[in-house]
């Protein structure tokens, strides 16, 4: 039977193709609620801006205060929150950390059935987001409070125009683990890179920690304050672990004077489930919003907070303050953060990046896809969600504004939307 499998994966894979080929956009389509706020103000507004984006690891938007979460794991991203651009509807391409990392850097998909090695710089170059910075006369960095050699991380990162890739082997610390150490150490390590800089040239750092990942035991000290009861309960006491680094970084950079001329980006890798849907646990398997919903805030001090924004404060066209924060409904892919990062700096993307910059008012698209078991399929357009079981010809189609738990499945009363999702998804995995 595994040998079977792994014929079909080949065949899968012969199909997927090593890239995804652009499908009709959806973004132009009535897809029932879309909303996008007009975010061009920003573009250009932020150029010659610090850029630091943390990638979070294994957390769903829903699992945090700015999403809805009626507790605060995160606080210090939750003031990030409040004086940013919260993007409410935010997707992984992929709900795992190395090919998802494809995504970020690059700005494009990967592929069903294509291991991560094949995406190594020397295989699939592309004009990565730090090479783009690098360009353009940036220090780039990449920190990770884990392993480059962890699933084939290295070859994903080498040779993608970092001058600097530091991880937990370089990093040392007080506390470590087989998987890693501390975010406070890595935060340390950070900040010291800032102070040992070039001050006539702006700098790019991407920092990947670890805090949040399964079995939710990251290395350190400080309080957890969720406890230890069960699996849920310890992860969201490591994202709190993990926030408190985030908080220091934060406020070390203001310290520096240095805050008023950054650009934070919060992202997520992937989702993380806890068997909200029947054997749902962690996040490659299925396509709920758990798994690949994730957070994306945007915040410049000084340009999107309450004190200083579009018209003294008010709201983005298209969007709503809420507790300080600009709200973006617009859906937003993992493909499209490098070109929306790009736009704030006044840097033209290239024309290799399949993504959009999301500070345009379109309504967007959001396309994801697992191949871990079954090989799932889907998208996201307006407050519509298709997932799409392409092994078992089966789709489920939610309505996300009266279901976001995604537990009623209406694609018999809507066989008009599910065969035009199908299709774009079918054109979108095709060979370019």
């Amino acid at each position: 039977a595994r040998t079977a499998w792994r014929q079909a994966g080949a065949t899968r894979a012969a199909l997927a193709g090593a890239a995804a080929g652009r499908a009709a956009p959806l973004d132009d389509g009535p897809e029932g609620d879309s909303a996008a706020a007009d975010l061009r103000w920003l573009a250009g507004a932020a150029a010659g801006r610090d850029v630091v984006w943390i990638v979070l690891e294994s957390t769903a938007a829903q699992y945090l205060a700015p999403y809805g979460a009626h507790e605060d794991p995160m606080p210090n991203v939750s003031a990030l929150a409040a004086r940013g651009i919260v993007f409410d509807h935010a997707y992984a391409v992929y709900p795992e950390s190395i090919k998802g990392l494809y995504a970020l850097l690059c700005a494009a998909e990967p592929a069903a059935y294509v291991d991560a090695a094949a995406y190594a710089a020397r295989r699939r170059p592309c004009d990565s987001l730090a090479a783009v910075l690098g360009g353009a006369g940036y220090q780039t960095a990449l920190f990770h409070s884990g392993r480059f050699v962890y699933l084939g991380m290295d070859e994903m990162v080498a040779d993608r125009g970092f001058d600097s890739l530091v991880d937990a082997a370089a990093i040392g610390g007080a506390h470590a683990s087989s998987f890693g150490v501390d975010e406070a150490a890595t935060v340390a390590r950070i900040l010291a890179h800032v102070d040992r800089r070039d001050r006539a040239r702006p700098y790019f750092v991407m920092y990947l920690p670890i805090a949040g990942h399964h079995p939710y035991e990251s290395p350190g000290e400080g309080p957890r304050p969720f406890g230890e009861s069960g699996d849920f309960r310890r992860y969201l006491s490591d994202l709190y672990r993990g926030d408190a680094a985030i908080g220091t970084l934060v406020a070390g950079l203001a310290a520096r004077g240095l805050s008023e001329r950054t650009l934070f980006v919060v992202s997520g890798d992937h989702g993380e489930a806890f068997h909200q849907h029947p054997g749902n646990f962690a996040h490659s398997l299925y396509l709920y919003d758990e798994n690949v919903r994730v957070p994306l805030i945007v915040a410049a001090p000084g340009l999107t907070d309450a004190r200083t924004g579009p018209g003294g404060g008010a709201a983005a066209p298209g969007s709503v303050r809420d507790g300080g924060a600009i709200r973006a409904p617009q859906v937003t892919s993992a493909i499209d953060i490098a070109p929306t990062i790009l736009d704030a700096l006044g840097i033209a993307a290239p024309a290799g990046h399949r993504g959009q910059s999301r500070l345009a008012p379109a309504a967007g698209v959001a396309r994801f896809f697992t191949d871990h078991s079954a090989w799932l399929m889907g998208l996201r357009a307006g407050r519509w969600k298709l997932i799409r079981d392409v092994d078992g010809d089966h789709d489920l189609l939610f309505d996300l504004a009266a279901d976001p738990a995604e537990r009623h499945d209406v694609a018999a009363t809507r066989p008009d939307l599910v065969a035009r999702y199908r299709a774009d998804l079918e054109r979108w995995s095709r060979p370019r």
